[in-house]
């Protein structure tokens, strides 16, 4: 069945872009990080089905080839995501009106968060083999590394500093994965769709930029992040992931909302390239700004929702 075919040349690629890392350059991480796309756009452009197939053989060939450990970490970080968000953006069902409803984007952003905040703990846990005590020696290590960068051994009176920024930055590790993490799965899917499209393949339209907004229920999750970080172990460490995922979450969702409230506005061009200019610059800084603004966005819900109904989509179109 061509679904199949389709589902093993991608899951080959796929596990492919994901071993390249093994070589410990920026290069190789950065392809790394796209082992998501081929699954994504298999799944999206087939069948559903085609994700679950290319899931199977990257796991199956990583496990082969490295260890079982391995594979696993694969279908749990990269195939079995992968294939979930194809799956929702599939979901739809037909209306009275003769159109078809689809699972709204916003919604597969907060799965995108919450997704990427467990898998960055997953394979955290499978690469430690459950040991907290390994897992802070190698944030410890991290940490002390990119310290050092900043801090010259030679400085007086700076090691009270360097040692409290070390702690800070092992903390927030879990926090920085996640956002990074979050970000590339919400590129890649953003990049399959695209693709898909182009296409012709994608059976649903794809919503613009301003159309991006989670439902009210993502304002659990910084509240059960901040309860998580009261405790010790990896599990403070996963309210730490998902404070780090969700930031990108509102920080995308902040972009949408200022996406929609300049439409129609005299120099709109200018207004979002300086934004995008000052959000490369400013990086930290700019984050933390539009963040808050996708939060109150999400809080205050003043933009319209489209598609974004008490009952999301059950059946699949495909």
């Amino acid at each position: 069945m061509n679904f199949i075919a389709t589902g093993i040349g991608a899951g080959l690629v796929s596990a492919l872009l994901a071993v390249v890392f093994l070589k410990e350059t920026m290069s190789a991480a950065m392809l790394a990080m796209l082992a998501p796309l081929p699954i994504l756009i298999v799944a999206l452009g087939w069948n559903h089905r085609s994700g679950l197939v290319a899931t199977a053989v990257g796991t199956i060939a990583i496990g082969a080839f490295f260890s079982p450990l391995d594979g696993l970490g694969f279908a749990l970080k990269t195939g079995l995501p992968s294939w979930f968000f194809a799956y929702l953006a599939l979901l739809g069902r037909p209306t009275s009106a003769g159109t078809m409803e689809w699972y709204p984007i916003g919604r597969i952003l907060a799965w995108v968060a919450v997704i990427a905040a467990f898998a960055t703990m997953i394979t955290v846990m499978i690469s430690s083999d459950g040991d907290f005590g390994a897992y802070e020696g190698k944030v410890r290590q991290i940490s002390e590394g990119l310290v050092t960068m900043l801090f010259q051994p030679a400085q007086q009176g700076a090691e009270d500093a360097r040692a409290a920024l070390v702690e800070t930055l092992a903390t927030i590790i879990p926090s920085i994965s996640a956002f990074g993490f979050s970000f590339f799965l919400s590129l890649c899917l953003w990049l399959a769709a695209k693709v898909v499209a182009a296409s012709g393949r994608l059976p649903r339209p794809w919503p613009p930029m301003p159309e991006l907004a989670m439902p009210r229920s993502v304002l659990l999750a910084p509240v059960m992040a901040f309860v998580l970080t009261q405790f010790e172990g990896f599990v403070g460490a996963l309210g730490y992931a998902l404070f780090g995922a969700f930031l990108l979450a509102f920080t995308l969702q902040g972009l949408a909302a200022i996406h929609e409230r300049t439409r129609g506005k005299p120099g709109r061009g200018f207004i979002l390239a300086g934004l995008y200019l000052l959000l490369f610059l400013t990086q930290g800084i700019m984050i933390a700004a539009l963040s808050l603004f996708g939060l109150a966005d999400t809080i205050f819900g003043s933009r319209r929702r489209i598609g974004d109904r008490p009952n999301p989509p059950s059946t699949l179109s495909t």
